[in-house]
């Protein structure tokens, strides 16, 4: 069998030519497809014309499938064996059956086949290991903001042939999330009415329609810049009666807010960085600093009370009890008073000291 690709030659985490075991597995399937049209090009570079044989996981037999592998091929001298949904196969007493055949394929009588297993969700063992060692084992999720962008942008100039600028790139992540498959599409949508040209954010907020959480941003950012109940109750009115926003959209934006300072506080109290909050928040790095400030101006306890406030007007208000846009007032009024202000507000007044009854 031919000597395994170094790292330094193929790169961790790559399947390749040399790759006898693959195991593909995550929610993300274009990215699947990515990596399985890599291989097989591989393949095809290092042996010609090859054989593709596709089994599912859910109707197939573990017999067929290593059969298969062992097989000659019809047309070709190689062959590519393709197992999906393979987490319903590779499982209880099938698992010690790939666990053997990735031991047999790392000898000199290997056959002429590389096995990809592809998987929805996967738990991980003693096979992983012996996958990597004759393959590799490649995990196939969104990817977060930042890799996202990374590959967005070498996805633009390589694949589409127009380079697309940070700025654009970004806002299209904010507007359709991390999901490879849904930027590759509105990549090619946008590479084709840049007609070449580099893809500015103009032409992102033109093509490509505004997402939920983007609208939020917008109202969040103006209540994180209120200094006062004055100034935040003055963005609420213009939202509502100028911008003409839903009610309910606002009410939603508020609600995610609070939540992600309570998150915020809670994390920073525990010692925790603003890094590792910004993938499960889902916060780009400029985005989240007016956020990490609020919260560090507040205890855990204050952020959450925010927080019930807003889950409360939010049910008060579907559930027809109250009118929105007043509920909306008070929670921006909690939102944006100092929280000096709201100590001297609660602070009880002290009673004067008297040296006793009269007369005693």
């Amino acid at each position: 069998m031919a000597k395994r690709a170094s790292s330094e030659d193929s790169g961790p985490n790559k399947l390749d030519a040399s790759t006898r075991v693959g195991l593909l597995h995550g929610k993300d399937i274009f990215l699947r497809t990515l990596h399985t049209a890599a291989l097989k090009k591989a393949l095809e570079k290092a042996h010609g014309a090859i054989d593709i044989a596709l089994f599912d996981g859910a109707t197939g037999s573990a017999a067929d499938v290593l059969d298969e592998c062992r097989s000659f091929g019809l047309m070709a001298g190689y062959k590519l064996v393709i197992l999906d949904n393979a987490e319903q196969m590779v499982k209880e007493h099938n698992r010690p059956l790939f666990e053997r055949y990735c031991e047999a394929v790392s000898g000199p009588d290997a056959p002429s086949a590389t096995l990809l297993l592809r998987a929805n969700t996967w738990h991980p063992g003693n096979l992983d290991k012996l996958i990597a060692q004759v393959g590799a084992v490649i995990k196939c999720d969104e990817p977060a903001p930042a890799e996202a962008m990374s590959w967005a942008k070498r996805r633009a100039s390589k694949e589409h042939a127009a380079p697309i600028s940070d700025d654009a790139v970004r806002t299209l992540i904010d507007r359709v999330g991390t999901n490879l498959g849904r930027l590759d599409s509105e990549l090619a949508k946008l590479a084709a009415a840049s007609n070449g040209s580099e893809i500015t954010r103009e032409l992102v907020v033109e093509f490509v329609g505004e997402s939920r959480e983007e609208a939020a941003w917008s109202i969040q950012s103006g209540l994180l810049d209120a200094r006062n109940p004055a100034e935040g109750l003055g963005h609420l009115r213009s939202l509502l009666d100028i911008s003409r926003q839903p009610a309910q959209a606002i009410a939603y934006a508020i609600t995610d807010l609070t939540r992600k300072l309570h998150a915020a506080s809670r994390t920073l109290k525990q010692g925790g960085t603003p890094q590792s909050l910004f993938k499960p928040l889902k916060l780009w790095p400029g985005a989240a600093e007016p956020i990490m400030a609020a919260a560090r101006r507040r205890s855990p306890d204050q952020a959450l009370a925010l927080f019930r406030a807003a889950v409360d007007a939010d049910l008060r208000s579907k559930s027809g009890l109250g009118e929105q846009d007043r509920s909306l007032e008070m929670l921006v009024v909690q939102l944006t008073t100092p929280l000096d202000q709201k100590h001297h507000k609660h602070q009880e007044p002290q009673k004067p000291k008297h040296d006793g009854p009269a007369g005693r």
